[in-house]
């Protein structure tokens, strides 16, 4: 049987996507689970280990870490049972214990839940699928998202419920009846950083009698500031940080990837869950109007206008009857000054005259209800920006970009763009990563 480490090292030895599905598809017919179990580790989101930093080896090989022993190990993390300054010294006797090549290039990989190989939770399910073993299939971490409603005026009637868009990042949190809270990114990713807001759900947590989920945006002073403190490993400050909430349900539903408990009473069971004056945390406030008639489109025009004029983002505009879907629906809209998108950078191309030497355009692909869009951002880019990410090419490339557009244009080939493509932001710190 293939060690994990040596496929992982073979898996980071070709680009080619085809080959990486090959070399998945192999272990999986050869049913290694050691490696497949690791996987399982890494791409299941829900699984956390609650530790921050994991130390490469160095110097001379250790006697090598059975499997066994640390899969038991993973669990006793996983389910808390060993946590602070233990935890740290156990994962340091572990590493002491085994080669550099299994810690560096599986034990440590599997702690810190990312492979860094150019493989995903995609990828591995694509492979599970082609070889028909289902048993290997990895839980996809995924939470409700918004339609544009330019793209959706059919919907733009009826009861709904009006609120702010808020200009922060999308944080899932975990709330278990023991007071443990755990916070993740919409993609899945952990979150560290934020323990003045944990501290502050560890509140409410306590009184639960089954797990939730609460669905929120947090907000800094701006933007910018937040992206600084996301990731960052010494020297947080997210003390100013707030957490605005918007929806709920049972953690059991969110694995599921459904609640039929529809979107009123949800927030209805929001308000009467949150009682205490808790600093941190904000309920996100909504507005009930009826677009069918003639008031409630005056009323929704006049909160429209405020929220633009207040600086934010532009509103989000929900179905009080509609379930809650993991995916992307037209049960929520949003409704911005622009339309936005968000697309994975392809390549870079290099500017003219006082441009030389500096980012000209960047390439950007990506689908957007159900339109494989492909386009070309030359503006929206300051100087500084112009020569930052044309000096670090590769770490761009593969990045998510926010592009703020008039209209999505269709080519004579049966392709789509953008009219007027204005670049806004990165939209995460690694490939394929939104915020």
């Amino acid at each position: 049987m293939n060690q994990p480490a040596d496929i992982i090292k073979e898996l980071e030895s070709d680009n080619s996507r085809l080959f990486k599905e090959s070399v998945i598809s192999r272990e999986i017919l050869n049913d290694n689970s050691e490696f497949l179990g690791g996987i399982r580790y890494i791409c299941d989101r829900l699984i956390t280990f609650g530790v921050k930093q994991i130390p490469e080896r160095t110097g001379d090989d250790g006697v090598g870490y059975p499997w066994k022993f640390f899969k038991d190990n993973l669990e006793r993390l996983s389910k808390r049972e060993i946590t602070g300054n233990a935890a740290r010294d156990m994962i340091e006797e572990m590493m002491n214990q085994s080669t550099n090549h299994q810690w560096n290039n599986w034990y440590r990989r599997i702690l810190l839940k990312d492979l860094k190989c150019g493989v995903n939770t995609q990828t591995i399910n694509n492979c599970v699928k082609k070889v028909k073993k289902p048993e290997y299939l990895v839980p996809v971490f995924s939470c409700q998202l918004a339609q544009d409603s330019r793209n959706r005026l059919e919907f733009m009637s009826g009861k709904k419920m009006l609120s702010e868009k808020l200009d922060g990042t999308r944080v899932l949190s975990i709330l278990y009846p023991d007071g443990t809270v755990d916070q993740f990114s919409r993609n899945g990713k952990e979150l560290l950083n934020f323990s003045v807001i944990k501290e502050q759900l560890s509140v409410i947590a306590k009184k639960l009698k089954k797990p939730i989920v609460l669905d929120g945006e947090v907000m800094s002073s701006s933007f910018q500031a937040l992206m600084t403190q996301l990731y960052r490993k010494e020297d947080v400050q997210t003390n100013d940080s707030n957490l605005h909430i918007f929806d709920m349900l049972t953690l059991e539903e969110f694995k599921s990837g459904y609640s039929q408990t529809i979107q009123a009473i949800r927030t209805t069971d929001l308000e009467d869950l949150i009682v205490e004056d808790l600093p941190n945390i904000k309920i996100v406030s909504n507005k009930y109007v009826d677009l069918s008639t003639e008031q409630g489109k005056v009323e929704f025009d006049v909160f429209y206008k405020q929220c633009v004029e207040n600086g934010l983002e532009g509103i989000m505009i929900k179905d009080p009857d509609a379930p809650y879907e993991c995916k992307r629906t037209s049960s929520w809209l949003k409704l911005k000054p622009q339309c936005t998108i968000d697309l994975t950078v392809l390549d870079l191309e290099e500017g003219n005259d006082k441009y030389t030497g500096k980012l000209g355009a960047m390439i950007c692909q990506g689908e957007e209800d159900g339109k494989f869009v492909d386009v070309r951002v030359g503006s929206g880019f300051s100087d500084e920006q112009r020569e930052l990410y044309w000096n670090n090419k590769e770490d761009v490339i593969g990045k998510v970009v926010e592009i703020k557009y008039d209209v999505v244009t269709q080519n004579q080939n049966g392709g789509y763009s953008l009219r007027f493509p204005v670049f806004i932001r990165l939209r995460g710190f690694e490939n394929g990563e939104k915020l």
